[in-house]
């Protein structure tokens, strides 16, 4: 097993059985975490079949430690966010934004490589335009499933959703995550263009 995943595994397990010592409400943890999980199976099983590129597991494992994160404190009372409130005199915790933004980056760069790798596109143009069509679509996907939650438990529909009253909450969720899978594509398509290359997953030709 090389060093790589011996890392991400360390960390991974690290991080979830730290989120889950203590969390401020275990629904709303086993609903944060979940994906998470998910994927790290996923990941898993796939890891002979279908490995990815470095970039893509680092942003996969970045992804997974926001949601711990958030879902050890729920994502109002994440301290990291408090902080920021309480420096720039912010009216409510923003941490959900931060995990709302990422629900576009990361994923965006998933979708990228996979249709990349299984040429779905011969148009790099329509590729772009799908993959974040996709990320917007997956996060008013999530929006749905919060207010399903609240739907069915009010308990936890509070800590889940983490709107803090602020009545645009799922707009600006969505606009987060549109901002996060166009900076994703901006930001690091020539990278990952360079590891699908050197992994021999594309054509140098």
């Amino acid at each position: 097993m090389s060093r790589l995943r011996l890392l991400w595994i360390a960390v991974f397990l690290g991080v979830l059985i730290w989120s889950g010592i203590g969390p401020k409400d275990f629904v709303t943890w086993c609903l944060e975490v979940f994906p998470a999980v998910l994927g790290a199976v996923v990941l898993w099983a796939t890891r002979e079949r279908f490995p990815l590129t470095t970039l893509i597991y680092v942003l996969i494992l970045i992804h997974c430690v926001v949601l711990m994160v958030g879902g050890h404190y729920t994502y109002a009372e994440v301290p990291l966010g408090e902080w920021f409130r309480e420096t720039f005199d912010g009216s409510r915790n923003n941490y959900d934004k931060l995990g709302h933004f990422v629900q576009g980056f990361i994923p965006v760069m998933i979708a990228r490589e996979l249709t990349i790798r299984l040429n779905v596109f011969n148009s790099t143009a329509w590729r772009n335009f799908f993959i974040v069509c996709f990320c917007l679509a997956f996060s008013a996907f999530y929006e749905l499933i919060e207010w399903w939650v609240a739907l069915l438990s009010d308990e936890a529909a509070d800590a889940f959703l983490g709107t803090q009253g602020y009545v645009w909450d799922t707009q600006s969720d969505m606009g987060w995550a549109l901002f996060g899978a166009v900076l994703g594509l901006l930001l690091l398509g020539k990278w990952h263009d360079k590891q699908l290359r050197d992994r021999g997953f594309v054509s140098t030709g």
